[in-house]
């Protein structure tokens, strides 16, 4: 019951991604966090407890940047703690991950990594795909993605942003829902459309099994194996509190 939210554009990123996660916490979440790239460097805030206290650490020092990821997390590998929170990196910060679900085999991954001298800051399966991520990139976020999901098992949905690549996320949809949002010189990326319905009504749906590459100018879909989708977009008529409960009389139903 995480939320994940991301935008590429030309907006300050922070506060669309924060009005994201709020749209969000009906979903439950125990931490907090967000990346924000600004064109050169990745930084990264998180935190434990509720979206307030994250906002808190953000209105002290603020990030700035047109392109960024969040999360709220409902803890499964590792304590509630600002450590454990999303977005996680790579020891050298160069890939940032945000994830929902579970990644069933992490911990051989995490023995396999650390022979290689891999050392971890957190208790969480997230910082694992991070780590395997940069392990893989070579320059190419979509095909770093790519290979390290072909490692990965369990039902999740996963997001990326590489700090050698300003403006481009990849995400790719293993279970766990993902649904993108067609702005004009922006996208948005989500769990759900509540996230993303109050800057735009054109989404894109993302299959299971499916890879999505955002910049600015648009969206791209293909299979794991590297087949272009073809997918027309679809427009929301739904006022915002019914796109929230998804037509559900009661937000527990919809879960």
């Amino acid at each position: 019951m995480c939320g994940i939210m991301g935008y590429v554009g030309r907006q300050d990123a922070a506060p669309i991604i924060i009005d994201g996660l709020r749209r969000l916490e009906y979903r439950g979440y125990d931490s907090a966090g967000v990346a924000i790239h600004d064109g050169t460097a990745l930084s990264v805030t998180k935190a434990e407890g509720k979206l307030s206290r994250l906002v808190a650490v953000l209105d002290e020092a603020p990030l700035a940047g047109t392109f960024g990821i969040g999360h709220t997390r409902w803890a499964t590998h590792g304590v509630p703690s600002d450590r454990n929170a999303h977005p996680h990196t790579d020891p050298g910060g160069e890939i940032v991950v945000v994830h929902n679900g579970i990644i069933e085999n992490f911990l051989a991954l995490k023995e396999a990594l650390a022979a290689d001298g891999a050392e971890f800051a957190s208790d969480t399966d997230t910082e694992v795909l991070a780590h395997l991520i940069a392990h893989e990139y070579d320059g190419d976020l979509l095909e770093a993605v790519r290979r390290a999901v072909g490692r990965a098992q369990g039902a999740y949905a996963l997001v990326a942003m590489a700090k050698a690549e300003p403006g481009r996320i990849v995400a790719v949809r293993m279970i766990s829902p993902l649904v993108v949002g067609i702005g004009k010189g922006e996208m948005f990326l989500a769990s759900d459309v509540t996230a993303i319905l109050h800057h735009t009504r054109d989404i894109v749906v993302v299959d299971n099994g499916e890879m999505v590459d955002l910049t600015p100018e648009g969206w791209h879909i293909e299979t794991l194996d590297g087949r272009p989708v073809h997918r027309d977009t679809l427009e929301i008529t739904w006022d915002a509190a019914q796109a929230e409960r998804g037509g559900y009389p009661h937000f527990m139903l919809k879960e």
